[in-house]
């Protein structure tokens, strides 16, 4: 089912949502499913079941296999410029790098326990780290922050937000100007311009999101695919609101995938699904 709604310049543009196909079943009976990432390369879509500590694999047509268990219980994935495949883990609170740790610590401090990530074009990497994966006890940081990890390796702070924030869903605009991220707690989805060497501008609403926003996907046009509450709600680059794709589950992750990149793959509690969308959206990296 499909609610539509345009607004300001996205009644200008065109629609992400208009010959949108049915929401299918992929596969159920997983604990929580996040993180899905598609691979051009191997023409297969990789999830995290973060709770069951697995990493799955999917080829279109094909069965769901195991792709790395123990996963760490990694959340969220991306690809970094060469393909190799980066994960936000909980259980080593790290992000790492074909299963090896790219950073742990921050001035000493432990992460609190990262939670989705993405690539950019020069192969600074971009994640959030909200205390989802550990106990209150656990936290070392006094802040629940956006993190970006140079090509180098220096890790920065780019937003050290209060402890009741909650970053969580992340992803760079088509052009690779801006960073979107989304806060579970407010419900607001933010925007940061990306400056020199991959640095992050001040912070700036993109839109109002209907509630606990978690991981998103950008379209090749800029519109922006946030799993909420509601369902996958599509919002336009200037934040109107095009409507919502309803799932059976309440989504947490969604990512574009298939050859054409015009299925969206949505991770929803204990099941996968997807659906085909006229527009092709971009590869998460």
């Amino acid at each position: 089912m499909i609610d539509a709604i345009a607004s300001g310049d996205a009644a200008n543009a065109v629609d992400p949502l208009m010959g949108v196909g049915a929401v299918e079943l992929v596969k159920d009976g997983f604990q929580f499913t996040e993180g899905p990432q598609w691979r051009d390369a191997e023409a297969d879509l990789l999830f995290s079941d973060v709770a069951g500590n697995t990493t799955f694999r999917y080829v279109p047509g094909g069965a769901v296999t195991a792709f790395r268990m123990p996963s760490s219980n990694a959340n969220g994935l991306a690809l970094d410029p060469s393909g190799a495949l980066l994960a936000a883990e909980h259980g080593s609170r790290s992000v790492t790098r074909a299963a090896a740790p790219i950073t742990a610590m921050f001035e000493s401090h432990r992460l609190n326990s990262p939670n989705d990530v993405v690539a950019a074009a020069d192969g600074t990497v971009y994640f959030t780290d909200p205390p989802y994966g550990i106990d209150a006890g656990q936290q070392e940081l006094d802040f629940n922050g956006v993190f970006r990890i140079a090509p180098d390796g220096t890790l920065t702070a780019e937003q050290r937000g209060p402890l009741t924030s909650r970053p969580n869903g992340i992803g760079l605009s088509p052009d690779g100007a801006t960073l979107y991220v989304d806060d579970t707690a407010d419900g607001k989805l933010y925007r940061f311009a990306v400056g020199t060497a991959g640095a992050l501008g001040a912070r700036t609403v993109a839109a109002t999101t209907s509630g606990n926003p978690d991981g998103l996907a950008i379209d090749a046009a800029g519109n922006i695919f946030v799993a909420t509450t509601t369902g996958v709600e599509v919002f336009a680059p200037d934040g109107a609101r095009w409507g919502v794709i309803a799932v059976p589950q309440q989504p947490a992750n969604c990512a574009f995938g298939d050859p054409d990149h015009q299925t969206l793959y949505i991770t929803a509690r204990t099941g996968v699904y997807r659906v085909r969308l006229a527009h092709a959206g971009l590869p998460r990296n």
